[in-house]
């Protein structure tokens, strides 16, 4: 990938999760300068998510991600792909969770002036709370929080009501 310098601006990016309703969708300013896995950590943070799993981007086709032992390998190093070298023409993908297949897609609402008084990444929107990692991917937590409204129950509750749910049944 080829760096051209320009201006760092701020992308103003639209966030959601593929396949839940009511949605769950965030929205972040990052600046343009940078890097994919630093995008990628964002999204964690935004979404709750631990960072226990394989992730990849689908950009333009192609994967982009962070190597680990055991998962895909990838071309191009992601501390070094920055968001600013590709044009933003279509919507992105971010897989997270290669077995539960959380798929998130990134849409870039607007292109925004850097602020310096501000400290980016920022989320400054969302609705609703992440799912539940592990609890089998889309269809599965759609499942879950029509049994129980999951996403109403605070983190450190919601595995002990997965835990005994079969309690709560009788």
């Amino acid at each position: 990938m080829e760096h051209t310098e320009k201006a760092v601006e701020v992308y103003q990016l639209r966030i959601w999760i593929r396949q839940i309703s009511p949605q769950i969708w965030r929205r972040l300013l990052v600046r343009s300068d940078s890097t994919i896995a630093e995008l990628h950590d964002s999204l964690q943070i935004a979404f709750g998510w631990t960072d226990d799993h394989l992730h990849q981007f689908l950009i333009h086709g192609k994967p982009y991600g962070i190597e680990r032992v055991g998962g895909m390998s990838l071309d191009d190093n992601p501390h070094q792909v920055r968001l600013c070298d590709f044009r933003w023409k279509e919507v992105w993908v971010y897989e997270y969770d290669l077995t539960d297949w959380w798929q998130h897609e990134i849409c870039l609402e607007q292109v925004l002036p850097l602020d310096p008084a501000k400290c980016y990444p920022m989320c400054v929107a969302g609705k609703r709370r992440g799912p539940i990692e592990g609890c089998g991917g889309a269809f599965a937590f759609m499942a879950l929080q029509d049994e129980y409204p999951l996403w109403k129950v605070p983190p450190q509750f919601a595995q002990l009501l997965l835990d005994h749910r079969d309690d709560l049944d009788d």
